[in-house]
């Protein structure tokens, strides 16, 4: 059973994943399906990522309406369709898909929201962009005149000197209402205004790219960045939906207001956005957004705003945008309320709030998904990662959650779908593992005695964090004293808990309390019944919580006698004791800060001289660490280790050091979960940190491909490692010996150079990169062949020596930057310049050679050595004699050999002639037989020539 929940955690807290034909260009996602668009398809998914359907957006295009028909994927196709807008339009349960065909003319369609093969209505029409989506946003507003409201869909273009102009449409507008109804005047995506009125950008604003936009209430928010010759400035517009009278569209537009946002110090600081998400629900309302500071992705922030209308803001006075180009007026600076996270590479972000928390949810473009929460006092906990790729594959910029569970989020990469739970709650296996996590949508559920989802847990009796981030513990003490000198000790639990309370809330201490109030959760008082030893008192505390049994120990010290030189260390020691920090000493709870972070901006006040850090090396490693890393600096003979810090709301991790010389120590860079830059310190025996250095943790490297395929038995051929962040490794093992490391020769991000190992026999060995303590595969092995046979050597001399070598045929390949030759002679060695190569044929040249003969030449084969020599002249005498008499013996084989078949070839013709003789003579005879009449023979058919010569004979005698 207990496997089985292991199991079931495991696969609860997993992300699904759904590839693509093609690279996504668009994602929406509704209560009952989620709609992607890629170059070639329109996809239609469950809500866990299964096909409910596919549609091509490949067809025929004609010259009458409709102008593009879809055709099946096997069906002759000549034009395609580029979906620039997905806009699921859920209250008419249709789909709006815009783009362009391939001629960059527009085209829209109307699809059934639950078929998205159904085809409702086609229109050839340029809503949306041309080309670059990423500067151009497309939503649904509604208008109000009255009681009355209209549907639009509002559409904006991006300006620049690059953006790619349609030949079919002159609008020239950046931002369009088109229609959504036939029954709205002008018919479906008719974009006319009446009175005409136009929004455009003003002739400073050299580039505008739309980043976001969104309708709360009746108030319509475009965020825009707009590039001007001062530089880029982020831009917030406001226009209101709600009117009274007149002309609803015209109105609209021309109710625009403005403001720039800074991105904090010094107060002008634009940065750039990247992305942004509002917060829903909110009074005033917050909106969130992730911005460049200084325009490089590595310097990336999320900071939060108040974006709630400033109706003190002129209308059509924007110095950027106008409608009716009236004059403009220098814009109102809107400062952030708060930086929430700092992190590199951030892309996307997507807010939500549950109870008193906000969630953020964040992508990075090196494929990352990291959770932010925040309590209502803008503190934050630490940043969890819910996703991590090995490598850097871009989040795309919108991301989208469940509607109907809120339980995971949607995240788009280039090419694939991921469905991503929103929290690890199942993993989480106790009440403490699971109040640790510091997630307020884990609860634990008190009928099942498990961490999970709130909507999980049925009867409602559960408990979770508490409102506010201000307790590092689950439990805390407080030590109080009157002024009779009573000491009071107040033990309390930082959760807030649900609908049901604990009805059997309940506090055992270990020592005698006087009578004291009742526990009341949270809640239990102790009023000691004797003064505090000077060693301090062990008290135990067990509280009773429906089932769950909670217990917590310390050692309760009189406060006023925790004494020295103030210190990071005498801080923790004060406030771990339930005591209170106040200024420079230690007092009693109500006096004083109980909180560990006053302790953290302390300074050392030993006798020691600060640290200070000059170099870290590396600097740059992949999230799996580094190890012995090298660390310079002064004043470094008391540090005692290394402290690191993801994030200020994180426990920082340690690591001791060694081989410290003053100057000098080294040190394990840890692992860690995050991808991006993190402090880093020197540690004192007082537990104070001093010094600042950045170390930027980076994905895992990657090996794709091995150049060349091939080694010798003998090893030290160069092989190179291609791939990406490949300087990140630090050795090479294979897997025919994996006891033994290879060093790196040459590193660079695109590659590394390392000698191959040796083997005893002809094999296939697969490579792996070691990364600190772990090792990665490359995606090809490397085939070990026989050691390279130089067999001989020519040459000849015109003005200078070109020798050709010839080596025996064989698999390996090598190039002539893997040779080095020398021409001997007496002891002194000609470099030969390696020129050309064919087949197995390897030619040199040397440009200033002796008058004389070489005595060998010496080949360097990487680290293997080869001398080859000349054949000697005798060598040379015998081998012609040997030739010569080959020779001879050949042709007198060849003689006989004639003979032979001449013989044969007469024998063979020899009884042809003899019978031919034969035959003649006896037609003679005959002949004369039949002339003389007489004979004393009586020839027969049946006699052979034998016995007609006997006759012949006999008759004469």
């Amino acid at each position: 059973m207990l496997q089985f929940c292991a199991l079931f955690a495991l696969w609860s807290t997993a992300a699904q994943t759904f590839n693509l034909d093609g690279h996504t260009s668009h994602v929406a996602v509704t209560r009952d399906a989620i709609y992607v668009s890629t170059e070639q398809s329109l996809y239609q998914l469950h809500l866990d990522l299964s096909v409910v359907r596919r549609v091509s957006l490949r067809g025929l295009r004609f010259n009458t309406e409709p102008t593009f028909v879809r055709v099946s994927d096997e069906a002759a196709w000549n034009s395609t369709f580029t979906v620039n807008v997905l806009l699921p339009f859920v209250s008419n349960n249709t789909m709006v898909l815009c783009g362009v065909l391939d001629d960059d003319c527009g085209y829209c369609e109307v699809l059934s929201l639950q078929d998205v093969s159904t085809v409702l209505h086609a229109e050839s029409i340029l809503l949306g962009p041309v080309k670059n989506r990423s500067a151009s946003v497309t939503f649904l507003i509604t208008e109000a005149m009255g009681p009355k409201e209209n549907t639009y869909i509002l559409s904006t273009r991006e300006q620049s000197s690059k953006t790619k102009k349609s030949p079919c449409s002159l609008e020239e507008a950046r931002l369009l209402l088109f229609n959504t109804d036939d029954k709205q005047s002008g018919s479906i995506f008719s974009f006319t205004v009446e009175p005409p009125t136009t929004f455009g950008c003003r002739a400073n604003s050299l580039a505008v790219g739309f980043i976001d936009g969104f309708q709360v209430d009746s108030f319509i928010y475009l965020f825009s960045n707009v590039q001007t010759s001062s530089g880029n400035s982020v831009r917030l517009l406001w226009l209101n939906a709600k009117h009274k009278s007149g002309q609803v569209k015209s109105n609209t537009l021309k109710s625009l207001r403005g403001v720039t946002l800074s991105t904090g110090d010094p107060p002008d600081s634009r940065g750039k956005l990247l992305a942004s998400s509002v917060i829903t629900g909110t009074k005033p309302l917050w909106w969130s957004g992730v911005f460049s500071v200084d325009g490089s992705p590595e310097n990336t922030e999320l900071l939060l705003f108040d974006v709630s209308p400033d109706l003190s803001v002129s209308v059509d006075s924007d110095p950027h945008f106008t409608v009716q180009n009236s004059t403009f007026t220098e814009p109102k600076l809107v400062r952030p309320l708060r930086t929430l996270l700092k992190q590199s590479h951030m892309s996307s972000v997507l807010a939500l709030t549950h109870r008193t928390h906000w969630l953020f949810f964040i992508g990075t473009t090196d494929g990352q998904i990291i959770k932010l929460v925040v309590d209502k006092n803008y503190q934050s906990t630490c940043p969890k990662v819910l996703y991590r790729a090995n490598d850097d594959r871009e989040v795309f910029p919108k991301l989208h959650v469940d509607e109907v569970d809120h339980k995971h989020i949607y995240v788009a990469f280039a090419s694939q779908i991921m469905r991503i739970p929103v929290s690890k709650c199942s993993t989480y296996t106790t009440l403490h593992d699971c109040w640790s996590a510091q997630d307020p949508q884990c609860v634990w559920c008190n009928p099942t005695q498990r961490c999970t989802f709130e909507s999980d847990c049925q009867h409602s009796s559960w408990v979770s964090i508490s409102e506010d981030f201000q307790q590092e513990k689950m439990i805390s003490f407080k030590s109080e004293i009157n002024t009779s000198g009573q000491i009071t000790v107040i033990v309390e639990l930082h959760m807030s808990v649900g609908p049901n309370s604990p009805d059997n809330f309940a506090c055992q201490f270990s020592q005698d309390c006087k009578p004291s109030p009742p526990p009341s959760y949270p809640q239990c008082t102790c009023v000691l019944s004797n003064i505090l030893p000077a060693r301090g008192l062990n008290l135990i505390v067990k509280l009773r919580m429906w089932e769950s049994i909670l217990s917590e120990k310390r050692n309760l010290r009189n406060c006023s006698k925790i004494t020295g030189p103030p210190s990071a260390a005498l801080c923790r020691v004060c406030i771990a004791a339930g005591c209170g920090w106040s200024g420079s000493s230690c007092s009693w709870a109500k006096r004083g800060s109980s909180n560990k972070i006053v302790c953290q901006v302390m300074e050392s006040h030993m006798n020691y001289m600060k640290p200070e850090i000059s170099s870290v090396s590396p600097k740059v490693v992949s999230f799996y660490g580094r190890n012995h890393a090298l660390l310079k600096g002064h004043n470094l003979n008391h540090v005692t280790g290394v402290r690191i810090y993801v994030d200020p709301a994180c426990s920082p991790s340690e690591s001791p050091v060694w081989n410290n010389t003053g100057e000098s120590l080294t040190f394990h860079i840890p692992s860690t979960e995050n991808k991006g830059v993190v402090q880093m310190c020197l540690v004192l025996p007082d537990d104070s940190c001093h010094g600042n250095a950045k170390i930027t943790y980076r994905s895992l490297p990657s090996c794709k491909d091995v150049k060349p395929g091939s080694a010798w038995l003998s090893g030290g051929r160069i092989i190179t490692l291609v791939g990406s962040h490949m300087d990140l490794v630090d050795g090479v093992v294979q897997s025919h010996s994996p006891l033994e490391t290879r060093s790196v020769l040459f590193s660079k991000p695109q590659n590394i150079t390392y000698t191959s190992l040796p083997a005893e026999n002809t094999l296939t060995s697969t490579v792996f990169l070691k990364v600190a303590n772990q090792t990665l595969n490359c995606s090809k092995p490397i085939t070990y062949l026989p050691d390279p046979l130089f067999t001989s050597y020519t040459f000849r001399s015109s003005g200078y020596f070109s020798i050709t070598i010839q080596k025996k045929a064989d698999k390996l390949d090598i190039m002539l930057e893997e040779l080095s030759v020398w021409a001997v002679f007496e002891g002194k060695e000609y470099h030969c310049i390696m020129e050309t190569k064919e087949a197995d044929f390897y030619t040199c040249v040397i440009k200033n050679p002796p008058n004389a003969d070489f005595e060998h030449l010496k080949i360097q084969v990487w680290n293997t050595t080869v001398i080859l020599k000349p054949e000697s002249k005798s060598t040379s005498n015998l081998m012609m004699i040997f030739l010569v008499l080959m020779l001879g013996l050949v042709l007198m084989l060849c003689i006989v050999l004639v003979m032979l078949i001449a013989y044969k070839r007469k024998h063979n013709k020899l009884p042809v002639q003899v019978n031919d003789l034969m035959e003649n003579q006896e037609m003679d005879i005959r002949n004369d037989i039949r002339q003389e009449g007489c004979g004393a023979a009586v020839l027969t058919q049946d006699q052979g020539p034998l016995q007609i010569s006997e006759a012949l004979v006999d008759t004469k005698q």
